[in-house]
């Protein structure tokens, strides 16, 4: 099978680095276009008024678009360089999931590539697992870079 619409989800962490790393190798290798995705999770909070409403949130949340743009550009250069069709897309309002499902979809992807932090227990309990939530709901492949 050959990847032409490649779909790479990014954040802050390393092994996110490691999968944009794959992404890049396996885009060079089949000369796919690749969307690279930050998605600012809808926050837990959201149905309460008085938190909606906190300046420091709306900073917040402001600021952490303005990184993830900025992270997205960044990350960007390297596919760049190397004559990669990339586009970066930022998408916030949902569940980190959710978003990604929603832009494979919405790009057509063939294959999403994404890291895993690889939590068990009851830290995979509280903290839900994006990977496996992912790997649920897509109607794709989706690789798992884990560390």
């Amino acid at each position: 099978m050959s990847y032409k619409n490649i779909l790479v989800a990014v954040d802050d962490s390393p092994i996110s680095y490691a999968a944009v790393e794959h992404a890049l190798s396996l885009a060079q290798l089949t000369h796919g276009n690749v969307t690279l995705l930050s998605v600012i999770a809808v926050d837990p909070f959201v149905g309460v008024d008085f938190y909606k409403i906190a300046p420091a949130v709306t900073d917040y949340f402001m600021q952490a678009e303005a990184h993830a743009k900025s992270r997205l550009d960044e990350i960007k250069q390297s596919f760049d360089r190397d004559g990669i069709n990339v586009s970066t897309k930022l998408y916030h309002g949902v569940p980190a999931a959710e978003g990604i499902i929603n832009t494979a979809d919405e790009i057509n992807a063939d294959l999403i590539i994404m890291g895993s932090h690889g939590h068990t227990g009851v830290k995979k309990f509280v903290l839900g697992s994006v990977a496996q939530n992912v790997l649920a709901e897509s109607h794709v492949p989706v690789l798992i870079i884990k560390h």
